[in-house]
């Protein structure tokens, strides 16, 4: 039998309510955890044109994702959460050490920050960037 001491708490403050956590909560911090790993260039699909697209829909307003979240996709429940990412690796590094460590650090992160049990994550490499290619990230029309 539990003995209640008055001014103390009658039940542990984790059972006084439930917390949500959103899906794009866990893609920042799981976008933010894999752009963290040496080798990974980028996130999300296809070439660098796709990827133009992508950042100049970023700075409509309302036109996609943050940029912390692009190529990152979580599906949360109430204890567990699975990912999928979309990468873009550096040219010349070992793309299962770097598909190792983005998991390594993903998994560290998103179960440190949130308390969820992360069952997967699943990395498609979609694209290398070599190392004549530019960066086509477009410059701001906005000032």
């Amino acid at each position: 039998m539990t003995e209640f001491v008055p001014g103390s708490p009658a039940k542990d403050a984790a059972d006084r309510g439930r917390t949500s956590i959103a899906d794009g909560v866990v893609e920042k911090i799981a976008g933010l955890a894999a752009r963290e790993v040496v080798g990974v260039h980028a996130m999300g699909s296809g070439s660098g044109l796709s990827r133009t697209f992508g950042a100049v829909r970023e700075r409509v307003p309302g036109g996609a994702k943050s940029s912390a979240s692009r190529g990152v996709k979580a599906e949360v429940g109430e204890l567990q959460t699975a990912l999928d990412l979309e990468i873009v690796v550096e040219y010349g590094v070992s793309i299962r050490e770097v598909a190792r460590a983005v998991r390594e650090n993903v998994i560290s992160a998103v179960e440190r920050m949130t308390g969820l049990e992360v069952v997967e994550v699943n990395i498609a490499v979609t694209d290398v960037k070599l190392p004549d290619e530019e960066d086509e990230e477009p410059e701001s029309r906005l000032q």
